[in-house]
């Protein structure tokens, strides 16, 4: 049957290929814990992100030797994998990554994507949310009822959320009243 749904994107690579360039992109990704790619490869990588999560849950010798046989640099990755990445995700149920849309970043405007580990230091969605937060509560509006969902979203399964949004909140409102001070000396 022609253009049946296909398992997975082919990405326009054979498959040694393409399975060389995902392990790539789920290797960069734990090292740095979060990626900027196109959407298509960020969405293949956070599958293949996923299932080692759940490896490392598992910790099993079996799980431990399927991982190291994903990651090019295993020596390196797997005591991050199986230490505080297994520890932070143990009682997270799934959805261990987030691929984020953004501007495209090539000449040839591909749809690109930042591909990230979520509760960690460089979740995209935990400074937002305190950034809006911040901007909310110095406004006479309030807080708005999608902003305090987004709050129980970010701190639900994050140790001592709570207490990192208020003290990223303090952050941004700080650098608020900084800039507002440069601007209004510009003005002056």
């Amino acid at each position: 049957m022609a253009g049946g749904a296909m398992k997975y994107r082919h990405l326009g690579r054979k498959s040694s290929h393409r399975q060389a360039l995902l392990r790539n992109l789920v290797t960069s990704l734990f090292e740095h814990e979060s990626i900027s790619t196109t959407w298509p490869k960020a969405k293949e990588a956070q599958r293949l992100a996923e299932k080692l999560i759940t490896m490392a849950k598992k910790n099993t010798e079996t799980s431990r030797l399927n991982a190291s046989r994903v990651f090019f640099k295993p020596h390196d990755l797997m005591p991050k994998l199986f230490g505080p990445l297994r520890t932070r995700y143990l009682e997270r149920p799934g959805g261990y990554t987030r691929v984020l849309r953004i501007e495209p970043l090539k000449p040839d405007q591909a749809p690109s994507a930042i591909l990230e580990l979520v509760d960690g230091p460089k979740d995209m969605r935990f400074a937002m949310t305190a950034a809006t937060l911040a901007r909310q509560r110095g406004d006479e509006r309030g807080v708005t009822e999608l902003t305090s969902n987004n709050v129980k979203k970010v701190t639900r399964y994050r140790k001592d959320g709570e207490k990192e949004l208020e003290e990223l909140i303090r952050t941004f409102q700080k650098m608020d009243v900084v800039e507002g001070e440069a601007v209004k000396e510009k003005r002056a």
